[in-house]
């Protein structure tokens, strides 16, 4: 079974893992129901503040993305809890174009080998300005949502296949 349909299956509570899968359509006003959704949820699980709104900016990137990038109708968004950890998954069927990945920012791995998913091991939060000499003004509008999704996300990654892409990030 591939890794993304997997990815979609909603895990048992009594796995001691919560999760939360919906359909949105592929359009600019998901972003900020996702957003909120991803909020609601989190907040009812007793996350902290500061989780939460990390994971809302990166929802926000990863839908962003796929709303402009992607060519179907619907994109299925999934949140995974379990301890100590938040993944986000956010898949789409056929895409338009994609976006070129950044690469990876963790110290440990500066070219992670093929299939490896990006900013594994990463600090965490920092911001981005004055970074190895990395100005965000210097980079264009359009490459900034996975930069952000790289910084904030304690590991990220993509999965393709012919039924189509997955992105996800750990928080």
């Amino acid at each position: 079974m591939s890794e993304i349909v997997a990815s979609a299956r909603q895990a048992p509570e009594s796995s001691g893992r919560r999760a939360q899968n919906w359909w949105i359509p592929r359009a600019a006003r998901s972003v900020p129901l996702t957003r909120h959704r991803v909020q609601k949820a989190m907040r009812s699980w007793g996350e902290p503040d500061e989780r939460v709104e990390t994971a809302a900016l990166v929802v926000t990137e990863l839908v962003t993305n796929a709303v402009e990038h992607t060519a179907g109708r619907r994109i299925r968004c999934r949140l995974v809890r379990t301890p100590g950890r938040v993944r986000i998954c956010v898949w789409n069927r056929g895409r338009r174009h994609a976006p070129g990945l950044p690469g990876p920012r963790s110290p440990q791995s500066a070219n992670p080998p093929a299939g490896e998913p990006h900013g594994a091991g990463g600090p965490g939060p920092v911001a981005l300005d004055g970074i190895d000499g990395f100005s965000l003004a210097s980079v264009a509008e359009d490459g900034r949502g996975l930069m952000l999704v790289d910084m904030l996300a304690t590991r990220w990654g993509t999965r393709t296949s012919v039924s189509g892409r997955l992105v996800w990030a750990d928080i």
